[in-house]
């Protein structure tokens, strides 16, 4: 089998080992793939891994020999999954390798902005400790998150995980979700949206980009929300309008954002919210630690394995 990887360096940048499926056939790893290039080095593909770049239906026409698309990513937007169907080829995702870690950086937004200390380290490092008169100093209000209140829009893994890393913190915790049977534990408090805006003293996104909640966030529901409150999205940049954002954070309508995700990736150098006021941006790192990023690689072999065994495992196209 003839194995093509397309853009492998954010998977693999070097740290980790294709060793394993190296093991499974022949083997070739771009680090990255333009557009123009894709039939060129997938022309004798048996087996094609991408992450971000687009295999669309004229690729899956013109790859004459492709008998598998497997993703190294959770999310399979980039592949025409109904052409792929036609011609009986299945196409694999990596479920659910990230949600620990998604977690974990949804926590570092939130507890920077209450307690901005890289910000407080600049200032010590800058003189500003020892000019001070006094023991100790704050350049920022210093929040203590229990008795908060954290809204969670979309409950699935993430959603549930980091409800069980506020609960130990003390927090009180709403949930919006689109699954009207959604079942919650009884400390946990299913609430609509609106409810959700108003109450809580931060808002976290962890629901899927759909129709439904692309610019979940928009200047109506933020306009409801406290001047004193955070968001944080560590899910999808496009599910928040980024111009009214940028607007409720200018004006002072909300107190801050952390943000992992934008609408475009990498963002434009104008885009509004790279200047906004107390708006803190990470660049789509959440799922990309070492151990996130080893489970990924084990589930892209393990699907590549399984589907070479004829049993094919994390399939979201249907071939009947």
């Amino acid at each position: 089998m003839n194995i093509v990887v397309l853009d492998g360096h954010t998977l693999n940048p070097g740290d980790l080992s294709w060793a394993e499926l190296e093991k499974l056939g022949t083997c070739r790893v771009f680090d990255r793939t333009a557009p123009e290039e894709v039939l060129e080095r997938a022309k004798d593909a048996d087996i094609l891994i991408t992450n971000k770049v687009v295999i669309g239906a004229m690729e899956i026409e013109q790859l004459r020999n492709l008998k598998y698309i497997g993703l190294s990513s959770t999310g399979y937007n980039v592949v025409d999954i109904e052409a792929a169907a036609k011609r009986f080829i299945p196409v694999l995702n990596v479920p659910a390798y990230s949600t620990l870690s998604v977690a974990q950086l949804t926590f570092a937004h939130i507890l920077n902005l209450c307690h901005h200390v890289a910000e407080h380290s600049n200032s010590v490092k800058n003189g500003n400790w020892s000019k001070s008169p006094d023991f100790c100093y704050w350049n920022f209000p210093l929040v203590e998150l229990e008795g908060l209140t954290l809204g969670i829009i979309g409950f699935g893994r993430i959603g549930r995980s980091v409800a069980a890393i506020a609960e130990q913190f003390g927090m009180e915790i709403l949930i919006y979700d689109i699954a009207p049977s959604l079942e919650i534990s009884t400390n946990l408090q299913k609430v609509t949206l609106e409810t959700l805006f108003q109450k809580s003293d931060i808002i976290t996104l962890h629901c899927p980009l759909t129709s439904e909640t692309e610019h979940i966030v928009d200047k109506n529901y933020l306009s409801m929300m406290k001047v004193s409150a955070f968001l944080i999205n560590t899910s999808r940049g496009a599910l928040v309008h980024e111009q009214d954002l940028a607007d409720a954070l200018n004006f002072g309508k909300i107190a801050a954002a952390g943000l992992d995700v934008l609408s475009t990736e990498p963002p434009s150098p104008d885009n509004l919210l790279l200047s906004a006021k107390n708006c803190y941006i990470s660049p789509h790192i959440a799922w990309a630690t070492t151990a996130s990023r080893q489970r990924l690689m084990d589930v892209v072999v393990n699907n590549v394995r399984a589907f070479l065994d004829g049993k094919p495992i994390n399939v979201v196209n249907d071939l009947k």
